[in-house]
């Protein structure tokens, strides 16, 4: 079976305007066309689809059963286009600087950093992306990339962003629970919230079986940020990166706990094109981001 032929955009469009405006006099105004010219265009349509779209009433125009379901068709696609040319706009935006991170490190991390960054780099504008999927750097898609490892692309400038740790937290709601109690004793009063690749994560591993084996666990998570959500919360005691509760460690939410052990987490790297990148404010939110990550490490 054929598909029925699409009319051009340009029947398409002085339909809608006529349907619009119930007048083709006033759709010819709009559109900078004389009313013949919107008359044939009308005519043309018609005779595409076979049937009549608009029936004459008095001076104006009104829409038959097949144009009023033309006219949703119509409206919902210039709808669709005009949203597009809108993010084709943004792309425009002469600070616009297209930066892909992990989502906990651009959760804990980045995001407590934006009002810093704006202030210190006035008429940025970061397009901020946790698809690390789109990790390919280049001129078009991705300025910055931020990942657990370097990147296996030629013509980058790589740079180590900043080591993390893991550290036990707890919630101010929990501290009066602890108080005055031995950290081999804490099992006993409060649970635990975790990841469940902390359990065998080269660097959780051996703190989950030799120090946390007596807790009871509460609940277990697959996203480092409804871990960080519960453990604010005070579901339980949490194990966690400190780039992903650094906030709300610096707000007072969460509290860093004495006698358990800090190990080294990962070390996120930051990259962009080697060579001189589309913008100045490329470079400049790179070296920002640079100096955090060095400062936070």
């Amino acid at each position: 079976m054929l598909l029925p032929r699409v009319p051009s955009m340009k029947l398409l469009i002085g339909f809608e305007a006529a349907a619009r405006l119930g007048n083709f006099s006033r759709a010819a105004d709009e559109l900078a066309l004389s009313q013949s010219a919107i008359s044939h265009q009308i005519q043309l349509l018609e005779a595409q689809l076979g049937q009549p779209v608009f029936r004459r009433i008095g001076r104006g125009v009104e829409l038959t059963v097949a144009g009023k379901i033309l006219l949703s068709s119509v409206q919902g696609a210039i709808n669709t286009l005009r949203n597009g040319m809108g993010r084709i706009n943004s792309y425009q935006d002469e600070g616009l600087v297209v930066l892909v991170c992990p989502a906990p490190l651009m959760h804990g991390w980045l995001q407590a950093r934006m009002v810093r960054l704006m202030a210190d780099l006035p008429g940025l504008c970061p397009l901020l992306s946790t698809d690390v999927t789109a990790r390919y750097v280049d001129e078009i898609d991705v300025d910055i990339s931020i990942s657990e490892r370097p990147l296996a692309q030629s013509g980058l400038k790589e740079s180590p962003l900043m080591t993390d740790s893991w550290v036990m937290v707890a919630s101010t709601a929990l501290l009066p629970s602890l108080e005055g109690v031995a950290v081999d004793q804490h099992h006993a009063h409060v649970g635990l919230v975790c990841m469940e690749d902390a359990f065998t994560g080269q660097a959780t591993a051996d703190v989950f079986r030799e120090h946390l084996h007596r807790f009871r666990k509460r609940v277990i998570y697959d996203d480092e940020r409804l871990l960080l959500d519960a453990a604010q919360r005070g579901l339980g005691l949490a194990f966690l990166p400190r780039s992903l509760a650094q906030e709300a460690m610096d707000e007072g939410r969460l509290h860093a706990l004495d006698g358990y052990p800090v190990v080294p987490g990962k070390t996120w790297w930051i990259s962009r094109r080697a060579d001189e990148p589309r913008s100045e404010r490329i470079t400049q939110m790179h070296d920002w981001l640079l100096r955090e990550g060095q400062a936070a490490s």
